[in-house]
C-alpha cells in the first residue's frame, strides 16, 4: 500500500471541498482532495445558482470571482406569486444587498481551474474512500486510485463529500443525532437555451402547485415545477412540461414565455436534513454531508460557502497559534447558521406548495401568510434579509 502524508485530508470535489482547498492554499496550508467521480462527471453536474452577497464577497475575497463578475447576473429583487397575484421582494431596496445568478457548476469549475493552477492535487477517481481513526491525532484515510491502494496520513479531514458520501458515517450512532423532514413531493426541472420569462426570479403557487422561473444567462433558463415523489422525468414530454408550466405562472407571466427543446431534465427530492455534530474528533463535516435544504430558500450550496470559511479559519488558527477554539467551536458555530437557514428553506417550502395532506383550512392560512408578507415591509424584509444571506461571522 502506497504513504502518503498531508495537513488536511478534503474528500468530495464539489464547491464545498474545493473552495476549503482553495482557502487553505492561500494560507499555505498542504491539503490533497479525493473525489470519487470523474472530472467532467463534476464540472457537469447541474445544481443551483443563487448567490448570496456573502458568498459572493467569499469568492472575490479568495480570487476566483473574475468570470463571476464578468458572467453573473446580480438580482435586486424576486417575486412571489400566488394564484396570479405577485409581490415583489425588493432585496435591495430592504437590505442593501443583492444576490447574483451564477451556475453551481461554473463555481466548480472555476475552482478546479484554480487548485490545478497553483499545482493543487485533486484526485479523480478515487474508490473506496475510507477515513480511519479520526479519533487519533493523525487520521488516515484509504483509497484505490488506478488500480494502486493508498494510504493517507494527515492532521484533519474534511468530510465535504456530499449527503450520500462517506463521512458522516464514521460519527458513531451513539454519538450522531440526525433530523429530517421529507417532503411529499418533488420538483421537476429542465434547463432550456432559450431566454427567461422574466428578469428576476418568481416563485409561483397555485391550484396546481408551485412553479419556479429562474436563469442562468440572458440565454439560457433554468425552470421547475412540483410533481408527486413517483414521477420519472421521462413521464414528462417537453411540450407537456412548457404547458403546466404556463398553466402555472399564470396567463399574464407565460405570455412572455419562450419554449425550447430541453438539454437537461431532472426530477430532484425535497428534504430538509441536519446532523449534529458537524465534528468527531478530527473529521469536520462541510456542506451536504452534514445537512440538506429544500432548494426553495436557494440555501445549500452558500450553507457550503459559510461552512468552509469557518472551517479554514479554524484551521489557519491551529497551523498559526496552535490555538484550538476554532476547531472547538465549529460545529457549535456552524449549526448556528444552519439552523436559520432550515428554517427559512421550511417556510418558503411550506408556503408555496401544495401539500397533499393539506386541507382547505391549511391552504387558507397559505394565502394569509402571502398576503400578509405582501401588505407587511417588515415581513418582506425579514424575507430579503434571509435571502440575501444572514452574516456569515
Amino acid at each position: 500500500m502506497a504513504a502518503k502524508s498531508t495537513q488536511v485530508a478534503i474528500i468530495g470535489s464539489g464547491p464545498a471541498g474545493l473552495m476549503l482547498a482553495h482557502l487553505l492554499h492561500l494560507s499555505g496550508i498542504e491539503c490533497i482532495v479525493l473525489e470519487r467521480q470523474t472530472r467532467s462527471h463534476v464540472e457537469g453536474r447541474i445544481r443551483a445558482g443563487v448567490l448570496e452577497h456573502g458568498t459572493v464577497e467569499t469568492l472575490r475575497d479568495a480570487g476566483v470571482a473574475d468570470r463571476l463578475d464578468r458572467e453573473g447576473l446580480v438580482h435586486d429583487g424576486f417575486d412571489l406569486s400566488f394564484e396570479g397575484d405577485r409581490h415583489r421582494i425588493g432585496l435591495k431596496a430592504l437590505t442593501d444587498k443583492s444576490v447574483t445568478v451564477y451556475g453551481q457548476t461554473e463555481i466548480t469549475r472555476d475552482l478546479i481551474e484554480a487548485r490545478l493552477a497553483v499545482g493543487g492535487e485533486i484526485v479523480f477517481e478515487a474508490s473506496d474512500v475510507m477515513p480511519v481513526d479520526v479519533s487519533s491525532p493523525r487520521p488516515t484515510v484509504r483509497y484505490t486510485h488506478k488500480g494502486r491502494s493508498f494510504e493517507m496520513t494527515c492532521d484533519f479531514v474534511a468530510g465535504c463529500d456530499g449527503f450520500h458520501g462517506v463521512s458522516r458515517k464514521m460519527i458513531p450512532q451513539d454519538v450522531r443525532r440526525e433530523f429530517e423532514r421529507v417532503y411529499p413531493f418533488g420538483w421537476l426541472g429542465i434547463l432550456a437555451d432559450v431566454p427567461p420569462v422574466a428578469d428576476e426570479l418568481i416563485y409561483a403557487s397555485g391550484e396546481r402547485g408551485f412553479a419556479l422561473c429562474s436563469m442562468r444567462s440572458g440565454t439560457r433558463s433554468r425552470y421547475y415545477i412540483q410533481c408527486s415523489t413517483d414521477e420519472k422525468p421521462a413521464d414528462w414530454s417537453d411540450d407537456a412540461f412548457w404547458d403546466e408550466l404556463a398553466l402555472r405562472i399564470g396567463p399574464a407571466t407565460s405570455a412572455n414565455l419562450v419554449r425550447g427543446a430541453s438539454i437537461e431534465k431532472s426530477i430532484a427530492p425535497l428534504r430538509s436534513y441536519v446532523c449534529e455534530p458537524m465534528r468527531h474528533g478530527n473529521l469536520f463535516l462541510a456542506g451536504d454531508a452534514a445537512h440538506i435544504v429544500p432548494p426553495t430558500g436557494a440555501k445549500g450550496l452558500n450553507l457550503a460557502i459559510a461552512d468552509v470559511r469557518l472551517l479554514h479559519r479554524a484551521f489557519e488558527r491551529w497551523y498559526r497559534t496552535h490555538n484550538a477554539a476554532g476547531l472547538e467551536s465549529y460545529s457549535t458555530s456552524a449549526l448556528a447558521r444552519v439552523w436559520k437557514a432550515e428554517r427559512f428553506s421550511w417556510y418558503l417550502s411550506t408556503m408555496l406548495h401544495r401539500f397533499p395532506e393539506h386541507s382547505a383550512f391549511e391552504r387558507r392560512m397559505q394565502r394569509a401568510e402571502f398576503d400578509y408578507v405582501a401588505s407587511s415591509e417588515a415581513a418582506s424584509r425579514a424575507i430579503a434579509e434571509n435571502y440575501v444571506g444572514l452574516p456569515l461571522d
